[in-house]
């Protein structure tokens, strides 16, 4: 961790579309990615079983709306939010707030990310 405040992640050009880097933040590790022109940051910790949560994929949520009985869903994917889901058993969260998709009961701690000079950094203050 650097005396400024914030830890340094990778250059931009290094992140992969739908995948997280993976650093230590303290004693915690915490998954950065890219999700269309933004970077998020999440504990890579699942409420659910203790999984790596930012090691599955990143990718657009899936959206639907149901209009009522004998109707069918009409779904799409999100054009602005994204979803990151734990490998382990699948459970996903919302890049933005941490908020588990189904139950917002479960919540993933979020971190602050800046863009300095083409490197991505999560902040730690």
């Amino acid at each position: 961790m650097s005396d400024d405040g914030r830890v340094e992640v990778a250059p931009v050009d290094d992140f992969e579309e739908g995948r997280a880097e993976i650093v230590n933040v303290g004693r915690v590790e915490v998954g950065v990615m890219k999700a269309g022109d933004e970077f998020h940051a999440l504990r890579n910790q699942c409420p659910h079983d203790g999984g790596p949560a930012c090691e599955g994929l990143v990718e657009k949520r899936l959206v639907g709306e149901w209009e009522g009985p004998g109707e069918r869903v009409e779904q799409s994917y999100s054009d602005d939010d994204y979803i990151v889901s734990c490998p382990w058993h699948g459970w996903s969260f919302d890049v933005e707030t941490g908020e588990h998709i189904g139950n917002d009961r479960y919540v993933v701690p979020t971190y602050e990310v800046e863009v300095e000079d083409g490197v991505v950094y999560v902040l730690t203050e």
